[in-house]
């Protein structure tokens, strides 16, 4: 018997955490669980994305009560990023979607969450399911309607712990939906690599584009092969033109020509272009997509531009003025006119009145990655032009791409034990490590109560 009120996971995501003193710890991305046989599975913890965009374990064993909104924690956590461990499995990143079957015979339904529920004994325990029922089959020029939802007992169901079916991720990108690309790349790289892909399938073109401009590069040869060759093109065509090129570098010849081939023209000629370059120059660093206007443009139109949403903030801190053509190889480059001198004037005015046109700040193609970052640091740059001998524009260089660049392969997993709050690397929060070895059976609460839940209504 329980002693709580059930907490449904997809509900869970995002609370925020707060230590016994009233301070924010982090947001809740996940919880984990046990799978047992015959036995019903075991939430050992909260998976908690903490400053830094790190994800470190909280064992619920220090989970002092459960709210809508919110989540109150005390003690130490590691602070250590999490890692997986092989009998465990994600609630939102493994279990959402999974196709079930009812143990009464009455057919399948899709998992849409899973709730927890503090036990008498301490333990949280996976109970009830809220699922959604598969239609029977019905005839080809029916309407195919969605199937009822009802809550279920979790011993109501066969098939939770498979792992060798196809799942789909439309509840996951749910919970989802809300993540910068950063923090879902994050989130992806936490998979297992057969869930990863289900997820990166499942996601559109343009999501999922900016999705692997953040992964490390494992990980996105790794989805993209497992795309079919047209939609693996299209993903590419999204990219920016640099990463589409830092991505193909990573692939046999064989197969970058073959997506090459598939891609538009002239979404394949920017990103040939970049492959000719060195990856340690200015050419091989570049984008051939800035902000490009015409001199007699004007500048409310460059300010359109620099506000449109999918642009990155490095790329809207100026407009790349030349003479026409405006796109790369663009004619003769005449300057740029930054963000700030543009609010500063009128709007009907034209951008080639404001002009910055400095000739000491541009780059070669081949340039090397040190004149490069000089030049930034010496003029507090976000971005440098890179011109050819005849002074056409053929990119721009932005500080991201220099630091993506500069900083070790593989930055986006570090440990960067800087961020925690205690010499031994723990801060106020739980401990990972009492979760080490078969004494995490035996976690227990350690007498405080719970309140509270997260339901479905």
């Amino acid at each position: 018997m329980s002693s709580s009120s059930p907490v449904f996971v997809a509900r869970l995501a995002g609370t925020a955490v707060f230590d016994p003193i009233g301070d924010q710890v982090g947001r809740v991305r996940d919880v984990v669980v046990l799978m047992r046989t015959n036995r019903p599975p075991r939430a050992v913890g909260l998976v908690v994305e903490v400053p830094g965009r790190r994800r470190v374990f909280l064992p619920l064993t220090r989970v002092t009560s459960i709210n809508p909104g919110q989540v109150i924690s005390t003690g130490l956590v590691n602070m250590r990023r999490f890692e997986q461990r092989s009998m465990e499995s994600l609630v939102l990143g493994e279990l959402l979607d999974r196709r079930v079957r009812f143990t009464d015979g009455s057919g399948e339904a899709t998992v849409e969450d899973v709730a927890i529920t503090k036990q008498r004994t301490g333990d949280w325990l996976v109970d009830q399911l809220f699922v959604r029922r598969r239609p029977e089959r019905v005839a080809p020029l029916s309407l195919r309607r969605r199937g009822s939802t009802l809550t279920v007992p979790v011993d109501g169901v066969t098939g939770l712990a498979r792992t060798d079916v196809d799942q789909g991720a439309a509840r996951l990108l749910e919970a989802y939906e809300n993540m910068r690309a950063a923090d879902l790349a994050d989130a992806l790289h936490e998979l297992g690599p057969a869930r990863r892909v289900e997820v990166a399938r499942a996601l559109d073109d343009e999501r999922l584009a900016d999705v692997l401009e953040e992964m490390p590069e494992d990980d996105q040869v790794a989805i993209l092969t497992e795309l079919d060759a047209g939609r693996a093109a299209d993903v590419l065509e999204a990219m920016e033109p640099d990463d589409a090129a830092d991505l193909l570098n990573e692939l046999p010849d064989a197969q970058a020509d073959d997506l090459l081939a598939l891609m538009e023209p002239e979404e394949a000629a920017d990103v040939r272009r970049l492959l000719t370059y060195g990856e340690d120059t200015a050419g091989g660093l570049m984008t051939t997509e800035p902000v490009i206007l015409g001199a007699d443009d004007t500048i409310a139109m460059a300010l359109a531009q620099l506000r449109r949403k999918e642009l990155p903030p490095a790329l809207a801190a100026m407009v790349f003025v030349v003479r026409p053509p405006t796109e790369t190889p663009t004619g003769r480059f005449l300057g740029v006119a930054h963000f700030q001198r543009l609010l500063r004037e009128p709007p009907h005015a034209a951008v080639a009145s404001v002009l910055d046109s400095d000739s000491h700040w541009w780059l070669t193609p081949d340039a090397p990655v040190g004149r490069v970052t000089r030049l930034m640091a010496a003029y507090d740059f976000l971005a440098l032009p890179v011109l050819d001998p005849e002074r056409r524009l053929l990119g721009v260089v932005t500080v991201d791409d220099v630091l993506d660049h500069i900083l070790p392969d593989d930055w986006r997993e570090s440990h960067d034990e800087s961020l925690a709050g205690e010499p031994d690397g723990t801060a106020r929060v739980g401990s990972r490590s009492e979760r080490s070895g078969p004494a995490r059976d035996h976690m227990k609460q350690s007498g405080q109560d719970d309140g509270g839940s997260v339901s479905h209504g």
